[in-house]
């Protein structure tokens, strides 16, 4: 009897837990990164312990498509001391403080000069602001609004101790070999510092979900990304167009384990095999997750899903970016993020591409009139998971749309059955003798004639 993929590893090697999880975003939130630097290269290093990514090099000044891979920065330190020499700005109290990107600057100003140069949330009082400066080079200091109150008239000494020049971008890969060429892409950004939530959450998923995957048996090769975001898929992208062609499902994984439900966004074609397969596995799982609808604003499915490429890339999210008070704040700390969102993100995951995995278009071989199932000792195959009348049915589902164009998805979605009984009727049906699974090659040119 054919079996179901199933995309976990054995007990000897057990699921990754949300508790391990947050102790990964521990090990990774005081390393302040950006699009380039040793942060990045420092947290990527961090991930090598965990999972076997390659890291990649890009040098500055590369052309990729309308953009330049730009100067590396790397900070040492930065304050703002006052008339006593206090430091009342501290970059090792906070990285968010320095504003990402701020070229060098050692200098005594007087506050109204240096006020110019202070960003603070007067809405979120306590909350310090994250701010960058990647492609203007400028300089700036980000804290609450609380303390910018208790600034007086003065002179301060202002130091940001930091480099800009010529280097690399960095980004890390992994490729998981499966039968197919064919690949799905699982990508995360990796140039915010301390955030929890946008992304190392995405990131300890997606090392996760790595992990569950590298001991199973695949049908399709995964590809995952650790990338600065926008100039790192450009760049990738870029450097990589014949790969891209083999991408025929993806996801980028975003902020995802904070305390909302999902929310997936559907890819620029809204319906790809990953959308359906996402809002299927949502639909059934949360009455309150939310599928949206493709825009060209977001995270890096907006250069992956641009019409050069127009590749199968969603989003799976839970808070959406910019749409909550923590969002690009120190608010987004350690306590906003959650052992059990990150489980269950990875548990989505995982649910979603165990159904790619196992998406097959099927032959009925006996195509004229219904076949004798009880002769077969067909009925109550599936135990106690489904009666003989529900068991019955989902054969009948599966032996009627069997002709060689409609895949298992198809079927789910017109006759109301899970997935998963569907799976388990045509393990059956083919044991039988009733039921040819057909290759991937016969699959895609059923796409093609489609």
């Amino acid at each position: 009897m054919s079996s179901t993929t199933q995309l976990t590893k054995t007990d000897a090697v057990p699921m990754t837990s949300g508790e391990e999880m947050i102790r990964w975003v521990e090990a990774l939130f005081p390393i302040c990164r950006s699009i380039t630097g040793n942060g990045v290269r420092e947290t990527l290093r961090r991930i090598q312990t965990w999972i076997p990514i390659r890291t990649h090099e890009v040098p500055s000044g590369t052309k990729v498509f309308d953009w330049t891979v730009p100067l590396e920065w790397n900070i040492r330190d930065a304050f703002v001391k006052d008339a006593t020499g206090r430091r009342i700005i501290d970059f090792h109290r906070s990285n968010l403080h320095v504003v990402n990107y701020s070229v060098p600057v050692h200098q005594k100003m007087t506050f109204v000069e240096l006020r110019k140069h202070l960003h603070t949330l007067p809405d979120r009082p306590d909350y310090i602001p994250y701010r960058t400066s990647y492609y203007k080079e400028d300089w700036g200091f980000c804290l609450s609004h609380r303390d910018l109150l208790q600034f007086s008239e003065g002179e301060y000494e202002v130091q940001i101790d930091s480099s800009l020049g010529p280097g690399h971008l960095t980004y890390g890969e992994l490729v998981l070999p499966g039968k197919l060429q064919e690949e799905v892409l699982i990508s995360c950004h990796i140039c915010h510092p301390s955030l929890a939530n946008d992304n190392l959450s995405g990131v300890v998923v997606a090392v996760a979900l790595a992990r569950a995957l590298a001991n199973a048996p695949l049908r399709y090769t995964y590809r995952f990304l650790f990338i600065p975001g926008t100039i790192g898929a450009i760049t990738w992208l870029a450097c990589n167009e014949a790969v891209a062609e083999r991408i025929h499902h993806g996801l980028v994984l975003a902020g995802v384990g904070d305390r909302a439900p999902l929310t997936y966004k559907k890819s620029r074609r809204s319906n790809a095999e990953i959308d359906r397969a996402a809002g299927y596995i949502l639909r059934h799982l949360d009455r309150a997750a939310k599928v949206l609808d493709f825009s060209p604003y977001g995270y890096d499915e907006r250069q992956y899903c641009s019409p050069g490429f127009d590749l199968a890339v969603g989003r799976l999210s839970r808070s959406v970016h910019g749409e909550f008070p923590e969002y690009h704040t120190s608010a987004d700390n350690l306590s906003f993020i959650q052992p059990e969102s990150l489980a269950d993100s990875l548990s989505v995951c995982l649910q979603v591409l165990t159904l790619l995995e196992n998406n097959h278009r099927y032959q009925n071989l006996n195509p004229k009139c219904e076949p004798q199932l009880g002769k077969r000792g067909l009925y109550h195959t599936f135990g106690g998971q489904l009666d003989s009348g529900q068991s019955e049915l989902a054969m009948l589902w599966i032996l009627n749309q069997s002709d060689g164009t409609n895949c298992l998805l198809d079927i789910a979605e017109r006759s109301g059955i899970e997935f998963s009984h569907l799976k388990q009727a045509a393990n059956a049906l083919e044991a039988a003798g009733l039921l040819r699974k057909l290759d991937d090659a016969d699959t895609r040119l059923a796409r093609q004639v489609g």
